[in-house]
């Protein structure tokens, strides 16, 4: 191409994006943490995958898009604990150093969890269940080795997840049944000892469930009162197309708040499929039925409107209370990382992130970085 012709076409782009075409560029050019990054962090679940870098287009989106990272499943127990005399540091060394290299405020996932714990952590070596001092000093131990070793680097940690049921009692974990409701403040003093400077945190889903609101408000609460460090509430987010309402949610958000803690939504991804049921316990699974994967080849655009417009309206309802909100955290880079692929019907294809398969953005927020 001659010069005369570069110059003319660089000429026609330009006056193209002068005459409209500027919103779209905008669009293109735009990050999602240059467009609400001076709201509260944006956050991204990543895998072993996109954080060794073995996923680069996942890995890419991740470094062009958010600033913050969160553990997937590398650093839960099952997988960096096996073993009672034995960690494995390889793929969560691999996802800290990415999130180093990269700038990015590191979240830790999960410390103490009933679901994908090590299966020793609450039997001896003849099978039987371990006493209350045995389990204590194994939390212990545990929380201060994986938090020792990347002491300075994790900004915060999900202490405990998923504690507290629907009506507001507590999980009958084995954790709960050995050593009733001290495991959580333990946990807590444990993780608070062991790196001062990192901020703490409760995890859980279904948070719009006025039950579950009121027993995590009086936990929150309780953990103050014993003078235990706490910094945020982690609201999961999994979210589906009939629940929850923006005003149950925005109630609990306001519950949370109200104790002196800041909010997270820490696992945010909405299901565009039939519900079949709200729990997010991994270990749910019910019969394939296909009447349960009724899109398997693309999402209808009615659909697609529906779930946009949901979305649309919980991101405006995070924007509008900013001030408590310290971070938005999606739970995967795109639709085919999602877990909820396969969950709790076997066969199910899913929809629900903000990234499609093709690593295309999702129209809603196209929308809201155009200031729709």
């Amino acid at each position: 191409m001659k010069f005369k012709d570069i110059v003319c076409s660089v000429a026609a782009v330009a006056w193209l994006s002068a005459c409209g075409g500027g919103k779209q560029a905008a669009t293109e050019e735009t990050t999602l943490k240059e467009a609400f990054g001076n709201k509260f962090l944006i956050g991204v679940a990543i895998n072993a995958r996109q954080a060794s870098g073995q996923d680069s287009i996942g890995a890419s989106i991740t470094k062009r898009h958010f600033n913050s990272i969160v553990a997937e499943d590398c650093m839960k127990s099952v997988n960096i604990h096996p073993e009672e005399d034995r960690y494995d540091f390889k793929q969560a060394d691999e996802f800290v150093k990415f999130g180093e290299e990269n700038g990015m405020a590191i979240i830790g996932h999960c410390l103490i969890w009933h679901s994908q714990c090590a299966p020793w952590f609450f039997t001896d070596k003849e099978g039987k269940q371990v006493s209350a001092e045995v389990l204590k000093q194994r939390m212990k131990d545990h929380i201060t080795t994986v938090m020792s070793r990347y002491k300075g680097k994790v900004k915060g940690w999900d202490v405990v997840n998923e504690a507290i049921e629907g009506d507001g009692s507590w999980r009958q974990s084995k954790f709960y049944e050995i050593l009733g409701e001290e495991y959580i403040p333990l946990a807590f003093q444990y993780a608070h000892e062991a790196d001062p400077d990192a901020e703490l945190y409760y995890n859980d889903y279904g948070m719009h469930a006025p039950g579950r609101r009121d027993g995590v408000v009086r936990l929150v609460k309780s953990l103050k009162e014993k003078g235990l460090h706490i910094d945020a509430v982690g609201m999961q987010g999994h979210m589906g197309m009939d629940y929850p309402s923006v005003e149950d949610f925005e109630k609990s958000m306001m519950a949370f708040a109200a104790c002196g803690v800041k909010l997270m939504i820490t696992e945010w991804e909405m299901s565009a499929l039939p519900t079949v049921h709200e729990r997010a316990n991994i270990s749910d699974t019910v019969a394939f039925h296909a009447a349960m994967n009724p899109y398997p080849e693309a999402l209808p655009d009615s659909v697609s409107r529906v779930w946009n417009a949901r979305m649309k309206a919980f991101f405006n309802l995070f924007v509008k209370h900013s001030d408590v909100m310290e971070r938005v955290t999606v739970w995967g880079v795109s639709d085919g990382d999602s877990w909820k692929n396969d969950f709790p019907v076997k066969g199910r294809k899913e929809y629900p992130l903000l990234f499609d398969r093709n690593h295309e953005m999702k129209p809603f927020l196209k929308e809201l970085m155009n200031g729709k």
